[in-house]
């Protein structure tokens, strides 16, 4: 504050030296933003301020300031404000984050907000008149005839008991009928017949807030012997031949089976091929006639039979149902739905019945948009087009229906859709019935032989079960509990209960909540269903959104047109003035085209007089009000009297702003939380549910806190807890060692306790088992010791519903192997004497080799050595010998 107080009197000064005196400057006040500048300058004050002042040449005597000067202080002068800006609109936004309703300026701003109320007492002054009643010192303020705080309200218009089709029937102690003896009593008087009731109440009418959620409950029965529609709808093709043979002859049994659960039972028939146009049908005149052998022309739809209890006619339509042909594999189907489905009146479905739509079929379907590879581009109307013939008749003229259509319709006529389907199909069929409200798929032999089980078994699948839904627009939320079939139970999140029995009463509980006001103020009032599932019954809902107050329209106490408190030139409403397109301000006393001074205007434009910037630094105070600045997307804007309030500086998780629109919405600065969600940047779950461990329990197992869904264990003294519940301690001292020994005397006969400390110490008996392993799941703890014997022996404990101990322990100890050790040496002995042995024979057979090669060697020499005798030339023996030529040798 004293540096800005000094650059305020630098800028006095230089201000009496650079320009004369401009009283009307405060009409314009300086902006702390060169973004606010750039807004100032273009307003119409700031306009009237040119116009008005004119720079005048400084004095001679006065004081200088070169150009350098001036914009070191006015940079100066903009740091400063800046800062303080920020700090300003920090404190506002902080204040207005525990206080969500002093941002609201109009009285259906301020009632569209939970929790708040609005003072409409025309003597109020400045202060907020959006506020919360719980908040002593703003409820003191406002004179109470004057506070508008809507409550919900919640009337009952219709509300019939729960009741079976019969002459005065109702039910008693919430889950079974009446007596006939006490029904007949009770109808004798009355002389009517009651149609059965399963769902209550019937009708309401609800007043509700924004945000604020109103709980109803809603009880629904199955009434006994209801009464059943069935439309059996076949595909006619000629591959469903034998099928038609099989169920001609079944048509008796199946009504029996459904006689068994209802005697209130009519059976209808109608079959189906397709469009009889290219490429599903040939085209060809003696095709077009008799496609296959022994078949009739193609066609799209006929109703044969319509619904009635002669199960006799039944078999003979079916009999005398002539299949026909097509070209491609699909078939027109859907087609056929539509019209069985829409032609109500044809077809001859009660409004008091479970109706049932049984599509028998062994090939896909046609779907929207296939019509045009026959040139047929028209969309189907969604209407019944049936002759009086039965046949359908826009075929070749409108596209199949798409399956948003089907079901659609399907939900409009409250009717169960059982897909029996070959088992090359049932796939398809499967991913089909999820996008058909009721529906059911099951697997129909080559022949059609189980038809009577499967249908039969699928009735019993859907009155076995309710299922909860609503038409509600997007602007109602509503969400459904129950604890199903346990009476007294903890309320879960479902819209769904199984295992239901005739008169079993089941109680719903639905949470209804305005999540936003349409624009169309026509869709404030609405009228919506809660209804189950295939039942033509329902709870019907009148709501009406309180969405503004009575008080901002004409002719009611509190408006006033051209009001004398709004200058003239606005309409009073609930206290407030909203002006014309040519005026502002709080009570219209700014006119846009010429406006004037006034030196407190800058108060309006601070939420105190503590502070000291206008318009939380986000804007520029014009004509005592605030035009806050906009924002370069234009997703993000800035509002609020003092421009305090944002949707875009909220705390983020993940990159996305309230962890995304489906956690919450960034109001004033502060994540607003959706149901279900908390913390500051709505990322926790607001339930503890994920913190309870599967089997039940405490939270975090009493060992930890939940925060934000997840488990933070405790330290203590034993050790540390861990695990995704905290149920496990690594390092905390387990009863492992309590039973250490009383295992070894009572399983393995060792260890330190004999036979009759073992009996009087033990108070536990081991459950025996061949392999002892440990269930983290089931909180088992695994021991193993060795014993003296240096065997390892294992067991675990657990502790059973009661608390009490439960052991099973191995039934063999892993022991080492015994080692002989005599034979260990005697065994090394002998190998040391082998292998010298072995090593001499080797020694002595390499140098006999090596001899034997020596002395070969050396008579290969000797053999091939030649001796010559060397004679003396000069010596001449003594004797001579000659040789006789012709001795023989005689």
């Amino acid at each position: 504050m004293h540096v800005l107080f000094a650059v305020q009197s630098i800028l006095a000064v230089s201000g009496r030296g650079a320009a004369g005196s401009c009283p009307s400057a405060r009409l314009c006040p300086r902006p702390p933003t060169p973004h606010a500048a750039a807004s100032c300058a273009d307003t119409p004050a700031a306009a009237t301020w040119r116009s008005r002042c004119r720079l005048a040449p400084a004095r001679p005597g006065g004081p200088r300031m070169s150009v350098q000067w001036v914009v070191v202080v006015t940079c100066l002068l903009a740091s400063i404000l800046s800062i303080s800006a920020q700090s300003g609109s920090r404190q506002i936004s902080e204040k207005l984050a525990q206080n969500p309703c002093s941002s609201k300026q109009t009285c259906h701003e301020c009632i569209q907000t939970s929790t708040c109320a609005w003072c409409a007492q025309p003597d109020f002054g400045d202060r907020k008149r959006c506020f919360q009643p719980s908040n002593q010192d703003s409820n003191r303020q406002c004179n109470e005839a004057y506070m508008i705080f809507p409550q919900n309200e919640y009337t009952v218009e219709r509300n019939e008991e729960l009741s079976k089709a019969s002459k005065g029937s109702g039910y008693i102690s919430g889950s079974s009928y009446q007596s006939s003896s006490h029904q007949e009593s009770g109808s004798a008087y009355d002389g009517g017949f009651k149609e059965a009731v399963q769902v209550a109440p019937q009708q309401v009418s609800l007043k509700l807030r924004i945000n604020e959620k109103y709980r109803l409950n809603v009880n629904y029965a199955q009434a006994e012997d209801y009464p059943v529609d069935l439309y059996y709808l076949m595909d006619l093709s000629k591959s469903m031949e034998d099928d038609k043979e099989k169920l001609s002859s079944l048509g008796n049994l199946l009504a029996q089976a459904m006689q068994n659960i209802t005697s209130n039972f009519r059976l209808g028939f109608g079959s189906f091929v397709d469009k009889t146009v290219m490429p599903y049908v040939s085209t060809v005149p003696k095709k077009l006639a008799q496609p296959c052998d022994n078949c009739q022309a193609p066609y799209g739809f006929r109703n044969h039979m319509k619904l009635n209890s002669n199960t006799q006619d039944f078999s003979e339509e079916v009999r005398n149902a002539a299949v026909s042909g097509n070209l491609d594999a699909p078939e027109g189907g859907f087609d056929a739905i539509m019209q069985a489905v829409v032609c109500r009146e044809q077809i001859g479905w009660r409004e008091k019945a479970r109706r049932l739509l049984v599509f028998s079929t062994d090939a896909g379907f046609h779907y929207a948009g296939d019509g045009k590879l026959g040139g047929i581009v028209k969309p189907n109307d969604g209407l019944c087009h049936m002759d009086t013939r039965g046949m359908y008749t826009h075929s070749s003229i409108q596209d199949y229906p798409s399956i948003s259509q089907i079901n659609l319709q399907v939900k409009r006529n409250a009717i169960n859709v059982i897909f029996a389907v070959t088992a090359e199909q049932i796939a398809v069929y499967d991913r089909l019935r999820e996008h058909v409200e009721g529906a059911s798929a099951g697997t129909l032999s080559n022949d059609s032989a189980n038809v009577v089980e499967l249908v039969r078994d699928q009735y019993n699948k859907i009155s076995s079960s309710v299922e909860m839904k609503d038409n509600a627009t997007s602007a109602v939320k509503v969400t459904y509990y129950s604890s199903c079939l346990e009476d007294g139970g903890p309320l879960k999140q479902t819209n769904k209960c199984d295992g239901l029995k005739v008169g079993t009463l089941v109680k719903f509980a639905a949470d209804i909540e305005v999540t936003s006001c349409p624009a169309n103020r026509d869709e404030w009032k609405q009228t919506f269903q809660i209804y189950p599932v295939g039942i033509n019954e329902s709870l019907v809902i009148d709501l009406e959104m309180i969405c503004d107050c009575a008080c901002e329209n004409p002719g009611n106490v509190g408006y006033i047109e051209n009001a004398k408190e709004c200058s003239g030139f606005g309409t009073y409403k609930c206290g407030v003035c909203e002006c014309d397109s040519s005026h502002f301000g709080r009570t219209c006393e700014c006119d846009s085209d010429n406006t004037h001074s006034d030196r407190d205007q800058a108060a309006g434009c601070r939420p105190d007089n503590t502070t000291t910037v206008d318009c939380s630094g986000r804007g520029s105070c014009v004509c005592g009000m605030c035009d806050c600045e906009t924002r370069p997307n234009p997703e993000e804007k800035i509002y609020g009297s003092f421009c305090e309030c944002d949707n875009f500086s909220c705390d983020r998780q993940g990159g996305q702003l309230c962890s995304g629109e489906d956690h919450g919405k960034c109001e004033c600065g502060k994540c607003q939380c959706l149901p279900g969600w908390t913390g500051l940047a709505c990322d926790c779950k607001a339930t503890n549910e994920t913190c309870i461990p599967p089997n039940g329990g405490e939270v975090c197992s009493g060992k930890g806190e939940c925060v934000c869904g997840t488990c933070k264990c405790f330290e203590g003294e034993e050790g540390r807890y861990s695990g995704r519940y905290c149920e496990k301690c690594p390092t905390c001292p387990g009863r492992c060692l309590e039973f250490k020994e009383c295992v070894q005397c009572m399983v393995y006969k060792t260890g330190k306790l004999s036979e009759e400390e073992c009996a009087r110490n033990c108070t536990f008996v081991p459950r025996v088992i061949d392999v002892v392993e440990a269930d983290e799941e089931k909180d088992e703890n695994l021991c193993a010791y060795y014993d003296e014997d240096d065997c390892r022996f294992a067991y675990v404990y657990t502790y059973d519903e009661n608390g009490k101990v439960e052991i099973r322990a191995q039934q063999e100890r892993e022991c080492p192997p015994q080692v002989y050790i005599p034979g260990i040496v005697l065994g090394v002995i002998g190998a040391i004497v082998l292998i010298g042995l072995a090593m001499l024979l080797l020694w002595k057979l390499l140098t006999t080799i090596h001899d034997r090669r020596e002395f070969a060697k050396f008579e290969k020499e000797r053999s091939m050595a030649r001796w010559n005798a060397g004679e003396n030339p000069i010596y001449k023996q003594a004797t001579s010998t000659f040789k006789n030529p012709t001795y023989a040798g005689k």
